[in-house]
Parts: C-alpha cells; sequence; structure tokens
C-alpha cells in the first residue's frame, strides 16, 4: 500500500499519501534459518575434511559459538579435550567438552598459530571477515544457510536429545533461561506430537 501511494504521488495521481508517517508493523520471523541435516551433508560433500571451510562448519556445528568466537577460538583454548572459552558477547565462560568429530577435524586440518581457522597469510579473521568468507563457502556449496544458522542447529540438536535449560545455558553461555527454553519447548512439542500419532495409529 505504501509503495502504491508513493508512486501515485510522484505520478501526480494523489496530492497527498495517506501512508506518510504511518509506523509498519513488525514482521514475526524465525530470524536464520537452522540448518537442517541434509544441507549440512551437502556442504561436507563440497567441502572434504582438511579444509578451512570443513574446519570452520565444524567448529560452529560442533561448539555452538557465535562467528566472532569461532573465527579466534585456537588450540591454546583446549586442554585436555576440553574448550574453556569467555564468550566476547556475553563475557559468560564456557566449558565445551571437545567432541571426537571435532577432535579428528583439526588434527587433519592446517590451521593458524593463534586461531584454528585463518586467513591466507595466517593472519586472525575478524568476526566480519570469517562471516563473510563462510558465506562464500556455503554459496560454493549451494547451501543457504550462514554461521548462526549453525549455532541454532548445535542447539536444536542438544535440545532433541534431551538436554535440559540449564545445559544448554551452561553450553551456550546464556546468562538466563530465555533462548534456551525456545529450544526446549519446541523440541518437546514436537516430542508430544509423535507420542500423540503413536496413541492414534495404537
Amino acid at each position: 500500500m505504501r509503495s502504491l501511494f508513493c508512486w501515485a504521488k510522484r505520478a501526480q495521481h494523489v496530492e497527498i499519501d495517506p501512508t506518510e508517517g504511518v509506523k509498519g508493523f513488525p514482521q514475526k520471523t524465525e530470524g536464520f534459518h537452522v540448518w537442517t541435516d541434509e544441507e549440512i551433508a551437502k556442504f561436507e560433500k563440497r567441502w572434504k575434511v582438511g579444509t578451512r571451510e570443513r574446519l570452520a562448519l565444524a567448529i560452529l556445528l560442533y561448539t555452538g559459538l557465535r562467528r566472532g568466537d569461532a573465527s579466534i577460538l585456537g588450540r591454546q583454548h583446549i586442554r585436555d579435550g576440553v574448550i574453556v572459552f569467555r564468550t566476547s558477547k556475553t563475557g559468560q565462560q564456557v566449558t565445551i567438552p571437545l567432541l571426537p568429530e571435532l577432535a579428528r577435524i583439526i588434527e587433519a586440518t592446517p590451521t593458524g598459530s593463534l586461531a584454528l581457522i585463518a586467513t591466507s597469510d595466517g593472519r586472525t579473521m575478524t568476526a566480519h571477515t570469517f562471516g563473510h568468507f563462510f558465506q562464500e563457502a556455503c554459496k560454493a556449496a549451494g547451501v543457504p544457510g550462514r554461521a548462526h544458522g549453525l549455532r541454532k542447529a548445535c542447539a536444536t540438536r542438544f535440545a532433541e536429545h534431551g538436554c535440559t535449560e540449564e545445559e544448554l545455558k551452561g553450553w551456550f553461555g546464556w546468562s538466563d533461561g530465555r533462548m534456551a527454553s525456545v529450544y526446549t519447548r519446541k523440541a518437546n512439542r514436537g516430542k508430544l506430537a509423535m507420542e500423540a500419532a503413536r496413541k492414534l495409529k495404537g
């Protein structure tokens, strides 16, 4: 409607645009696209173990770190099979077990001296640079996802496997339970729906 009246006023079909000064209605969205298992598999097929792109996917998927934190994660943050890291956004310290698949990919990939993912000349990436680098990798793989969508995919997997809100808070460094409850509620709805279907079939 706003575009129509804007055009009509420019074309002198109307003298007054009644939509001027009217605030738009907020649109409720799901936010960043959550990666599907199929999209993850497609990315992995395009970027084999040993590439920076595959390592970036593994870090995002198996740690749930934001892109800014993933861009500076280095071997100095890993001790005895555990990642200890203070997140840049909230300042919360997270203690994350180094999952076997991530450990395997790290060992099979050339890394930077300070950050696991580095630029071609060995420098640590900024959050913006890392995000652009990963976006280009997604385009090359033909998938719509972005870095933050893998954080959401990680949280979704945990919730679907029965992790509690407190466990999610600890892993992702959330200071309150609001974000954690989003994933646990969604996972619980899915389980209830499956249980309802089972009862109907029974």
